[in-house]
């Protein structure tokens, strides 16, 4: 196994591959008409992170179905995949983005498969946390906070935005009527996801690189003030 991978822990990007000095360990074992499926096999891959300030390790399940032809070769078919560790694919974040966020953020990631539904809701929750915390509006309705912030925002963006607030909608007010439900695939639920990541990208990390790099723009001409000071004299 070779390929490119980026490590959840840090966010490292690497070539990982397997090898006695590689990154990749798999084990593999196979169950031939053992079960009404047929036969089928499970596959262990753990991934060490190359980063020498994370080597951190990541272990994946994967359950699939073989077929063999004539000739006794087989093909494998994955039906079912469990990440042990980490538990879910979000993304770590510093710590200066409110913790409540980062919660709701961790757990739409973690439920992702298991309820595409319930991590649609707490992608739409996470999101009017992020409008209330960022933009410093708050309304009674989600829908109200979006519309106030319309005029801030590029169209796309926006759109994105209350588009979340439309699919975390199923989950959030299914009291009103239990006869109506949509579902949601848990690809459908990446892609709220997905929104959450750019816009803490873009608003929270965005903004505390620009305050750093002002803040060291502003030290540098202190630097500078002492420098001519001391040469004055």
């Amino acid at each position: 196994m070779k390929k490119s991978w980026r490590y959840p822990f840090c966010g490292h990007n690497a070539i990982v591959h397997n090898g006695v000095e590689g990154t990749v360990s798999e084990f593999q074992h196979l169950f031939l008409h053992r079960n009404k499926f047929g036969d089928q096999y499970i596959q262990g891959t753990v991934v060490v992170c190359p980063n020498e300030q994370c080597r951190e390790y990541e272990f994946v399940l994967s359950l699939g179905n073989l077929k063999f032809d004539r000739a006794g070769n087989h093909e494998y078919t994955q039906t079912r995949n469990w990440r042990l560790i980490p538990d879910s694919t979000a993304k770590v974040y510093p710590s200066y983005i409110p913790k409540p966020l980062l919660d709701d953020y961790r757990e739409a990631c973690q439920i992702r498969d298991l309820s595409p539904k319930a991590s649609a809701t707490l992608s739409r929750r996470c999101l009017q946390g992020m409008i209330r915390d960022f933009w410093g509006v708050s309304k009674q309705r989600l829908v109200d906070e979006i519309d106030a912030i319309q005029d801030k925002l590029d169209v796309g963006v926006w759109e994105a935005i209350d588009a979340v607030r439309r699919v975390g909608n199923i989950g959030a007010h299914m009291e009103q009527d239990i006869s109506f439900i949509i579902d949601v695939e848990p690809d459908e639920a990446q892609l709220l996801i997905g929104l959450v990541e750019t816009l803490v990208e873009e608003w929270y990390v965005a903004r505390h690189e620009r305050q750093e790099r002002m803040e060291k723009v502003k030290a540098l001409a202190v630097t500078k003030d002492q420098q001519r000071k001391s040469a004055a004299k």
